[in-house]
């Protein structure tokens, strides 16, 4: 890039970022966030870095190293994350509220209608659609991210290694995570330019211009470190937990359904490594087997609403809840849809507390450290890890998709086919992500409707 570029492009970008700007990309993309972590993550990094360049690319991959490391949904995290790097705490708070309330309040509503009416033909059929549009998006949004990432040999097979550890052995994330950023650790120190941030070189080549909040841009003061910021947050945010959690227990006790959800989510909230995919099968066994919330026939309903909304993936806890407060008559017959509606905000409040505690509290100190490669070497070794995991999740996912009832049952041609089409529609036509749900749901439905 000549200087004369390089300057027309610092004359494009603003000095600053208005508040009120970000607040309302903060609530577009809670409505545009479809796809799981991986499409939400893509999402982000192309309004973020490449046209609003508000985050540079370096700062970018930092910052999603740091998310990929903590239990949690990932992409919520990354956008508080920077929500908070841009204005404090404040706005890392509505970063992370607006990228989960339109989620529940639409999983509300969508749990409710499955509760009182049952199948709706219509529904299904726009599910059936989006189903293999979030396919898409998956695959595409691993390409991405690993075009990113992956810009070496070692990192490549970083990745590999991690794909095969959990498509082939089952090993759990957790152990992958940590190999992985115990290589990355040993390879810092005897390979170094194969760890740097963004993969050890041509990291210029991915570029977009200069960026408000640069790779050389000063840690603002609230972002750096210090052991008391450490310590105030951990502190607030166990008063936040046990406040709640203290009152269900005093008021209603500790085997009553909403303090064991408080309780359950919590735990579950502390072992999301991976993402909600690898948390399933726990949540599965407690929702289902320990305590009798939901059917596993409605966990799997469940599980396809959460697919098919905004926002992370885990929010299909809200549904678990809410069926659970619903059928549980938790304040009498006559208000089930209030005992729904308080269990599924409740637990979104224990399932999502740590995650905002987890950015202010270690966000300073990964801010400190993006310059530093004995800590950026181990973050840029699990990012390439997890660019393995998405794989096996894009795998799973379209499994799921075009072998609805397993190998043994029918292919899906007319899910493949929707597959197909929407893979093209993003590589090759740059079709926009909203835009190719909507198709895509249309076409199911007229699928169904035609099939039927």
């Amino acid at each position: 890039m000549n200087s004369e570029t390089q300057s027309s492009l610092q004359d494009d970008i603003p000095r600053s970022i208005p508040f009120w700007q970000a607040f309302k990309f903060w609530l577009k993309l809670g409505f545009i966030s479809f796809g799981g972590p991986a499409g939400q993550i893509a999402i982000m990094h192309q309004e973020l870095v490449e046209k609003r360049r508000w985050i540079s690319e370096r700062r970018f991959l930092h910052a999603l190293n740091f998310c990929m490391l903590l239990p949690g949904p990932e992409a919520q995290q990354l956008a508080t994350y920077f929500g908070w790097l841009m204005h404090h705490g404040l706005g890392g708070i509505v970063a992370g509220v607006l990228f989960v309330l339109p989620s529940l309040f639409i999983l509300i509503l969508l749990s409710w209608v499955y509760i009182s009416y049952g199948d709706v033909p219509i529904v299904a059929g726009v599910f059936y659609g989006i189903k293999p549009a979030i396919t898409a998006v998956i695959i595409h949004a691993a390409y991405r991210i690993g075009s990113r990432a992956i810009k070496n040999g070692l990192l490549f097979s970083i990745s590999v290694a991690a794909f095969l550890s959990i498509f082939i052995f089952k090993i759990p994330f957790p152990i992958i995570i940590i190999c992985a950023a115990i290589i990355g650790f040993i390879g810092g120190r005897i390979l170094p330019a194969k760890f740097k941030s963004g993969g050890g070189h041509n990291a210029e080549d991915k570029s977009f211009g200069p960026a408000v909040i640069d790779d050389d841009t000063p840690v603002p003061d609230h972002a750096t470190f210090s052991a008391n910021k450490l310590i105030r947050a951990f502190a607030l945010g166990f008063i936040l937990w046990l406040v709640p959690m203290f009152l269900l227990n005093h008021f209603y006790g500790w085997d009553h359904t909403l303090t064991q959800m408080g309780w359950f989510f919590t735990k579950t909230a502390l072992v999301t490594f991976g993402g909600a995919y690898a948390v399933l099968p726990y949540v599965y066994q407690g929702a289902i087997e320990n305590y009798s919330w939901v059917t596993p026939t409605q966990m799997i309903d469940g599980l396809a609403l959460g697919e098919t909304t905004p926002g992370p993936l885990i929010m299909v806890v809200a549904f678990v809840a809410f069926i659970g407060g619903y059928i549980n008559h938790l304040f009498g017959p006559g208000q089930l849809l209030l005992a729904g509606i308080v269990a599924a905000s409740l637990v979104t409040w224990f399932t999502f507390l740590p995650s905002f505690l987890f950015i202010f509290a270690g966000g300073p100190f990964i801010e400190t450290t993006h310059g530093n490669l004995k800590f950026t070497a181990p973050l840029t070794a699990i990012t390439a890890a997890v660019v393995g995991v998405i794989i096996n999740l894009a795998l799973f996912f379209g499994y799921h998709v075009l072998w609805p009832e397993g190998f043994s049952g029918m292919f899906d041609w007319f899910s493949a086919l929707i597959t197909v089409s929407a893979t093209i529609a993003l590589f090759y036509f740059k079709l926009n992500l909203l835009h190719l749900i909507a198709v895509c749901g249309i076409l199911g439905l007229l699928i169904k409707t035609l099939v039927a």
